[in-house]
C-alpha cells in the first residue's frame, strides 16, 4: 500500500532536507572506511559502502545522520574531486582497460576510455596520464578515466624517473635548439682577460661550467677576486624561443643519475660552457676585498670580457692537494698560486661571515651513484670539503655585490630574500630560549642583527634539539623584485647571478647588469616571473623528492638491507609517529606510533614541542639519533616503515 506513495516520498524528502548538511575533505583508510574532516576539530565517519562513491582527498557536501548512537556522514554532492589530471597503471581485465590512480589511499580500478585511433597497444603494468571524466557523485554514480598519454612500459628502469616527471608535468628531455636564433651579440665592448689565469673547479662529470675564477694580491694587502660567469645572453635574445622554453623549465633539473638541461645542451655545454683553454665571452666582476674579509663594494666593478680558462679541476683533487693527501699536483706553479690564493681569500670572508653575517652548518649530501641500466650501485655520504667551500665564499660574494649594484643602479632585480621569524613565531621562539635561560626579544630576533646574534647563541649551545625547534619556526625563502635582507644567509641583500646557464632568474640579472654597464634602460619585471621562477623551483625539488623516495625502496628492499640496524636522526614528529632520516644512506623513514609502545595510553605525543614521553618520561625527541630495524618496504607508496631498537 506504501509501494510508490508520493506522501511517503515527499515525507522522507522532508526528513532528509532536515538533516544537517556539512562541506569537509575525505580522510580515506586503508580498511576501506573514511571520515570527513569538516576543520581541525570536527570529523564524521564515513562507512565503507558510502567510500565507494568518493575517493580519498575530494571536497564534497554530506548530510549527517545518527546510526547506533553513532553521527555518519553520507556522501551527497560534488564540490571538488581529488583526482583530475593524475598518474597511473594500467589493468587489462576481460578485455577492458581499467587505471589504478598512483595514490596509496586508492585502491579501486577505474574503467579507462582511450582514443582507437591511438597506435599504443596498452598492456598491464603500463604507466600512463589519465583525466577523471565522471565522478561516483555524479549522475551514473559511476568512475570513469581517459587515458591522456602513454609514460612507460612498467618493466623500464627509467619508471621512476619519467613518472614523476610527468607528476608534475616537467620535462623529460632537453629543450628544442633553434639554431638560426643562436647568434652571437658581436656589439658589446669586452675586455680581453684571455692572458690571466682563470681555473674553474667543479665536480669531475660537470660539463655545464658557469664559473671561473682569478685572484691577485694587490700592493696594499688587499685581494682583488674576478668571478668570471658564462655569457649565455650574447647567443641568444630575450622573448626568442630559445628564451621563451628558458623561463618555461627557469632551471635545470638536477635529479640522481642525471640532468634535463634549461638550455639546449649545444649552449649549456658546449658554447658557454667555460671549458679548459678555448676562448668564451664572460660576465665579470672584480671584487676587492681587505685582510678582514670586507668586501670594499666602492670599488665593486662588473664588465664584459673574454678569458680563457687554464684548467678544468675537481673538488676533490683540489681539496686533497690542499690537505696534503693524495698524489695530485696542480699543472703548473702559477694554477698552484691560484689554489693558494682563492683558499686565503676563502679563509678570511669564511671568518667575515661567521663574525658579522651567518655560515652553513654543515650537513651529509647523499649521492646515488647509477649505472648506465639504471642500477644503484651504492649511495655516498658526502660533506662539503675546502674547495668546495673556495666556490662557496666565491659565489656569495659575488652575488651579494650583484645586489648591491642592483639596488643601488636599479632599485629592483630578481633577490632571493628570507624574513627570518614572523611575529607569533619570534614570541614563541623567544619563549623557548627562556626555558634554557637565554634571553633575547622576540622584537630583537625579527632584525638581520638580532637574528644572527640568535643563531651565534645556538651555534655556541650545540644543542641540536633546541636548533631543529627553532629552524622549524622560520619563515621560507622567497624570489622578490625589490631589495630586502636574506635572514638566513645574515646578508642585506642577495641576488643570484653566477648560474645563468641553469636558472632563468640568473638570466634575468645577467640582462639588468648587461644594461647598467651599457647604460641602458630596463623595464622592472613583474610578479608573474617571480611566482612562475618559485613555481619551477617547487616542481623540480618535488620531482627530486619523488625520484629519490622511489630509489631509496627499490636500494633498500634487497634481502642484505632487510635485517640490517641503522642509526636514524628524528627529524619529525607527528600525531601517526615519527619520521626520521637514515644517516648511513640519507633514507627518510616512518616509525608508526604502535611501534614505539605497546600500550597508546601510556605515550603522549607533542607535536609542538618535538617530544614523545612514555609513562610521563621523554622516550623521543627531535634530532635524536636512534637505532633502527626496516620493518616493511611499500614500493606502491614509495614509503619505509622502521621500528625502534633501542635509544642511542
Amino acid at each position: 500500500m506504501f509501494l510508490n506513495n508520493p506522501l511517503l516520498e515527499k515525507l522522507k524528502k522532508t526528513l532528509h532536507d532536515k538533516l544537517p548538511q556539512v562541506e569537509g575533505i575525505v580522510k580515506g583508510n586503508e580498511k576501506g572506511f573514511g571520515f570527513l574532516d569538516v576543520d581541525a576539530q570536527t570529523s564524521y565517519f564515513i562507512p565503507p559502502n558510502d567510500m565507494k562513491k568518493v575517493m580519498h582527498g575530494d571536497k564534497i557536501a554530506a548530510r549527517i545522520q545518527v546510526e547506533k548512537n553513532r553521527e555518519i556522514a553520507k556522501p551527497e554532492r560534488l564540490i571538488e574531486p581529488f583526482l583530475n589530471t593524475f598518474i597511473g597503471k594500467i589493468e587489462i581485465k576481460k578485455n577492458n582497460i581499467f587505471i589504478l590512480p598512483d595514490y596509496p589511499l586508492l585502491k579501486e580500478l577505474i574503467l579507462c576510455h582511450f582514443d582507437k585511433n591511438s597506435s599504443h597497444n596498452f598492456k598491464t603494468g603500463d604507466w600512463v596520464v589519465a583525466q577523471l571524466i565522471m565522478h561516483g557523485l555524479q549522475r551514473e554514480k559511476k568512475f570513469r578515466a581517459k587515458i591522456i598519454k602513454f609514460i612507460i612500459e612498467e618493466n623500464s628502469f627509467l619508471v621512476p624517473w619519467k613518472v614523476s616527471l610527468s607528476r608534475h608535468n616537467l620535462n623529460m628531455n632537453e629543450p628544442k635548439l633553434y639554431p638560426k636564433e643562436i647568434i652571437f651579440d658581436q656589439s658589446s665592448d669586452r675586455k680581453d682577460l684571455t692572458h690571466l689565469d682563470f681555473i674553474t673547479i667543479d665536480s669531475l662529470n660537470t660539463k655545464d661550467i658557469d664559473d671561473a675564477l682569478f685572484i691577485k694580491k694587490e700592493k696594499n694587502n688587499n685581494i682583488s677576486l674576478f668571478v668570471a660567469i658564462a655569457d649565455p645572453t650574447s647567443y641568444f635574445s630575450k622573448n626568442s624561443n630559445t628564451d621563451k622554453i628558458a623561463l618555461e623549465r627557469g632551471f635545470t633539473n638536477y635529479l640522481p643519475g642525471f640532468n634535463i638541461p634549461m638550455l639546449p645542451r649545444t649552449l649549456s655545454e658546449d658554447l658557454c660552457s667555460l671549458k679548459p683553454n678555448v676562448k668564451r665571452p664572460a660576465l665579470v666582476c672584480r671584487i676587492v676585498v681587505n685582510n678582514q674579509g670586507d668586501i670594499l663594494y666602492e670599488k665593486i666593478f662588473f664588465f664584459l670580457a673574454w678569458i680563457k680558462s687554464k684548467a678544468k679541476l675537481v673538488y676533490e683533487d683540489v681539496s686533497d692537494w690542499l690537505e696534503n693527501i693524495g698524489s695530485w699536483q696542480p699543472q703548473t706553479d702559477a694554477i698552484g698560486n691560484q689554489i693558494l690564493l682563492l683558499n686565503h681569500f676563502s679563509k678570511i670572508r669564511t671568518i667575515w661571515r661567521n663574525t658579522h653575517a651567518l655560515i652553513f652548518k654543515e650537513r651529509a649530501e647523499y649521492k646515488f651513484n647509477i649505472s648506465d641500466n639504471g642500477e644503484i650501485l651504492n649511495i655516498s655520504r658526502n660533506y662539503r670539503r675546502i674547495a668546495h667551500k673556495i666556490i662557496e665564499e666565491a659565489m656569495i660574494s659575488a652575488n651579494s655585490c650583484s645586489a648591491k649594484i642592483l639596488s643601488e643602479k636599479l632599485g629592483f632585480g630578481i633577490y632571493n630574500v628570507h624574513s627570518g621569524f614572523d611575529p607569533i613565531n619570534a614570541k614563541n621562539v623567544a619563549e623557548i630560549l627562556l626555558h634554557y635561560n637565554i634571553t633575547i626579544t622576540e622584537k630583537e630576533i625579527t632584525t638581520l642583527s638580532g637574528f644572527c646574534k640568535l643563531h651565534r647563541i645556538l651555534n655556541k649551545l650545540s644543542n641540536n634539539y633546541i636548533s631543529n625547534r627553532i629552524r622549524r619556526l622560520q619563515s621560507f625563502g622567497e624570489i622578490a623584485t625589490i631589495p630586502n635582507p636574506h635572514f638566513g644567509l645574515g646578508l642585506k641583500s642577495y641576488a643570484t647571478w653566477t648560474s645563468p646557464i641553469r636558472k632563468y632568474s640568473d638570466i634575468i640579472n645577467h640582462r639588468f647588469l648587461k644594461a647598467i654597464i651599457q647604460n641602458k634602460k630596463v623595464i622592472k619585471p613583474n610578479s608573474s616571473i617571480t611566482s612562475k621562477i618559485s613555481d619551477c623551483r617547487r616542481k623540480n625539488r618535488m620531482s627530486e623528492r619523488d625520484v629519490e623516495d622511489w630509489l631509496y625502496t627499490i636500494f633498500l628492499n634487497q634481502t642484505k638491507y632487510k635485517k640490517s640496524i641503522f642509526d636514524a636522526e628524528v627529524i619529525d614528529i607527528t600525531r601517526g609517529g615519527i619520521r626520521a632520516k637514515i644517516i648511513e644512506n640519507g633514507a627518510n623513514i616512518f616509525i608508526p606510533m604502535p611501534f614505539l609502545h605497546k600500550n597508546r595510553n601510556e605515550l603522549v605525543c607533542n607535536q609542538e614541542k618535538g617530544i614523545i614521553n612514555i609513562m610521563n618520561k621523554i622516550a623521543y625527541r627531535l634530532s635524536d639519533i636512534i637505532k633502527v630495524k626496516l620493518r616493511e618496504i611499500r614500493i606502491r607508496s614509495r614509503s619505509i616503515i622502521a621500528i625502534p631498537i633501542e635509544l642511542s
